[in-house]
C-alpha cells in the first residue's frame, strides 16, 4: 500500500477526543510490545496507563500535548510531548520530552512516524527548547535506530514498569540550541 504524506494530517487532540485516543495508543502499545511481554503484565499496563480517567487527565495537563495523523478518518498514529513539570523524568524547563510516538503496524515504513516526529520537533523549536528528549526500551532496536538517524544520542538509562516487570530504557536526547 502506497499513501501520499501530504494526504496525512497532523492534528491536536482534545479531552473530545479522549475515546480514539485510548484506542490508538492500546491497539499501538499491544502492537508493539505484547509479543515482548506477558500477556497479564500488557493488560495490568493498559488498564493503568490507558484509562479513560487517565488520558482525560493528561489532556487537561497544560504542559502536555497529543496529536493524531490521520488518513482520511483513520487514526494511523499518536505522539504524546510532556514539558515543564510533565515531563516523566528530566523536568528541565528548557526540554521538550517526546514521550510517545506509536504508529498503527501496517503504516511502518510509511513515514508517519516521522511526520509525528518531525511536528514534536517543530513544536520543541517553536518552544525554544534547548533539547527534546526521550527513553525507548532497549529491546525496540527499530525505534532505536529510527532515534538514531534523526540525530539522537544516547545518555543515560532508567527503569521503565510494564505491569510488574521492570524493563531499562535507552535515554537519548537530541540538542536543537546551542547557547
Amino acid at each position: 500500500m502506497s499513501i501520499a504524506t501530504n494526504q496525512i494530517i497532523i492534528t491536536k487532540v482534545t479531552p473530545k477526543n479522549v475515546t480514539q485516543l485510548q484506542n490508538i495508543g492500546r491497539q499501538t502499545f499491544t502492537e508493539t510490545f505484547s509479543s515482548g511481554n506477558t500477556e497479564e503484565n500488557m493488560k495490568r499496563y493498559l488498564a493503568e496507563k490507558f484509562s479513560i480517567e487517565k488520558l482525560t487527565m493528561e489532556l487537561k495537563e497544560e504542559n502536555s500535548e497529543f496529536y493524531f495523523a490521520t488518513l482520511e478518518d483513520k487514526i494511523l498514529g499518536y505522539l504524546k510531548l510532556n514539558a515543564g513539570g510533565s515531563q516523566t523524568e528530566i523536568k528541565n524547563k528548557n526540554a521538550i520530552e517526546i514521550e510517545r510516538i506509536y504508529v498503527l503496524k501496517e503504516y511502518h515504513g510509511k513515514k508517519v512516524g516521522q511526520m509525528l516526529y518531525d511536528k514534536a520537533i517543530q513544536i520543541a523549536m517553536n518552544k525554544k527548547a534547548e533539547y527534546v528528549w526521550l527513553g525507548v526500551w532497549e529491546e525496540n532496536p527499530r525505534a532505536i535506530q529510527f532515534y538514531k538517524k534523526n540525530g539522537f544520542i544516547e545518555f543515560d538509562k532508567h527503569i521503565f514498569k510494564l505491569g510488574a516487570d521492570e524493563q531499562t530504557d535507552i535515554m537519548m536526547k537530541l540538542i536543537l540550541n546551542k547557547k
